[in-house]
């Protein structure tokens, strides 16, 4: 079967188009994929399938087998794909994904998609949604991880965030990365922001839900930057430069918390052909 390699910052799909809703990747298939030894390589896999409410619909797996929400790098690869190979030939055009439909406005240059502007929805702050085993909101609270209180925010951009600023060493935040996304008050798990300012811009390391430590999120740019927001540590109605080990997104936070948005590149890598069977 036909499949491409794509990229967002440094996070990396492998994508294919299903349209007629054939494929069927078990979980071990799909961490077989994944496997960058054995496998293609990848921090996720996209599909793309026909949807009834929206242009295109995109699923995306985690490397471990597990699917996710949302994504945010991996929304604007699809948006690519989708305008470069002429399946969605429209610069705005709207994909849907389990946590909504997203709308995305491609910025074309030569005729293929340079960068993506992805309206990534409204964040929510409430506990149960996100989902968190608390009431209300946790906004600049403790839990209690490997030994130590950790303060951070739970958000949830479509999938569940925890953001922390607190001034950690790199040997610190490996411990602690698997911890808090096994955390116990995280029924679902969650992906793991550890934040911090420089100047104007925020520098983000990632420990994402079923990933792994990778170069970049999307949604966790997004929830850090809402959390930097609510904290006062950079200004709403602003777009905000979010450094991520692969590269910078820019992240726009209206002081209302209607809807955030995201601009990125995405890069296609190469193709191929793989069995499936």
């Amino acid at each position: 079967m036909k499949f491409w390699k794509y990229h967002g910052i440094g996070n990396d799909f492998i994508l294919f188009v299903d349209l007629q809703k054939r494929l069927q990747l078990s979980k071990k298939k799909i961490v077989g994929l994944c496997d960058r030894h054995y496998g293609i390589g990848a921090d996720g896999i996209l599909i793309l399938e026909q949807s009834q409410d929206a242009d295109a619909a995109m699923r995306i797996f985690n490397a471990d087998g597990s699917e996710a929400e949302m994504c945010g790098n991996g929304i604007r690869c699809a948006a690519k794909h989708l305008y470069d190979f002429s399946i969605v030939r429209k610069e705005k055009m709207k994909i849907d994904t389990l946590s909504g439909v997203k709308e995305v406005r491609c910025i074309v240059q030569n005729e293929e998609v340079n960068e993506v502007i992805v309206n990534m929805g409204t964040p929510s702050l409430d506990c149960s949604s996100i989902p968190m085993k608390y009431d209300g909101q946790f906004i600049q609270k403790i839990i209690d991880v490997g030994g130590r209180q950790i303060r951070g925010t739970a958000i949830s951009m479509g999938n569940p965030h925890f953001v922390t600023f607190e001034e950690l060493t790199p040997d610190e935040m490996r411990i602690l990365g698997p911890l808090i996304e096994n955390h116990p008050i995280f029924p679902r798990r969650t992906n793991v922001e550890f934040a911090r300012i420089d100047a104007k811009r925020i520098i983000v390391d990632v420990y994402e839900r079923g990933a792994g430590w990778t170069l970049a999120c999307g949604t966790g740019a997004c929830a850090t930057a809402v959390a930097a927001a609510i904290a006062g540590l950079v200004k709403f109605d602003e777009d905000v430069e979010v450094r991520l080990p692969g590269g910078n997104l820019w992240v726009t936070v209206p002081k209302d918390l209607s809807s955030v948005t995201m601009r990125g590149p995405a890069v296609r890598v190469f193709v191929g052909e793989i069995e499936l069977e």
